[in-house]
């Protein structure tokens, strides 16, 4: 029953938008994709939802409203994309993450596993690490000026030093597991269907997983129309470069 009731609230979520995908996109551009979806256009929404993307326009309001155009029109492996763009730029987006739990259990999508460093270091962005590293930065640097002219030592001086080293030396942590871990700039998502791993760079190659549409992968390295990557379930192998993409751009 609760499952239940928790996949009727989230396709109720599909039917409302965002509504505003920020300042410095163009309105009328988004409000004429918002007008395509509520109208059941999915296909024509998304191409001017896409439009403001490549413009570099975008923000986790408008992945958002993206994934919702593509779910409705049947794309699963989009639809997890944009809603993984969404909690890329704004993790605490609570319609976003609702609906990729339900998406990705519909699309029974492979999730790559995140060590307890990263699920920690999820909690904040990578510019709110680079914000609070420059001015714990700037902090213990002050701090320690002062320390060197003063003529006694100061225990509360002390203590602030040592406090904005030790969030400086955090925010690297966070920073490097944000950018380097499983779900770091590597990430990808499988976006087309019936794709599988294979050991090699060949379509007759054996394979090593099926990748159902809107599973995560880690793109190690790329060769021709291939990339080598790290896949769900601790395995590795070669996936068609044209059937994922990254989730940050």
């Amino acid at each position: 029953m609760r499952r239940w009731t928790g996949h009727v609230v989230g396709l109720l979520m599909f039917v409302g938008l965002s509504a505003s995908a920020g300042v410095a996109q163009s309105t009328d551009v988004f409000a004429k994709a918002n007008e395509e979806f509520a109208a059941g256009r999915f296909r024509e929404a998304i191409e001017l939802y896409d439009g403001i993307v490549r413009s570099g326009e975008y923000s986790a309001a408008l992945f958002y409203n993206v994934g919702n155009a593509h779910y409705r029109a049947g794309d699963l492996g989009q639809a997890i994309l944009n809603y993984e763009r969404a909690l890329a730029l704004e993790p605490f987006h609570p319609e976003a993450a609702t609906n990729l739990r339900l998406v990705r259990d519909k699309a029974s999508a492979l999730e790559l596993r995140k060590t307890s460093i990263e699920r920690t270091a999820s909690w904040f962005t990578a510019n709110q690490y680079t914000i609070a590293a420059a001015v714990s930065f700037w902090i213990g640097a002050f701090v320690f000026a002062m320390r060197l002219v003063a003529r006694r030592r100061s225990p509360a001086l002390t203590a602030i030093f040592v406090g904005a080293s030790l969030v400086f030396a955090l925010c690297l942590i966070g920073l490097r597991a944000l950018e380097s871990g499983s779900h770091g700039k590597a990430l990808a998502i499988v976006v087309g269907n019936k794709i599988d791993a294979r050991l090699a760079t060949a379509d007759n190659a054996g394979t090593v997983l099926a990748l159902p549409p809107g599973s995560e992968i880690r793109i190690l390295s790329t060769r021709g129309d291939w990339v080598y990557a790290a896949l769900p379930n601790n395995l590795s192998g070669w996936v068609p470069a044209a059937s994922a993409q990254r989730v940050r751009l």
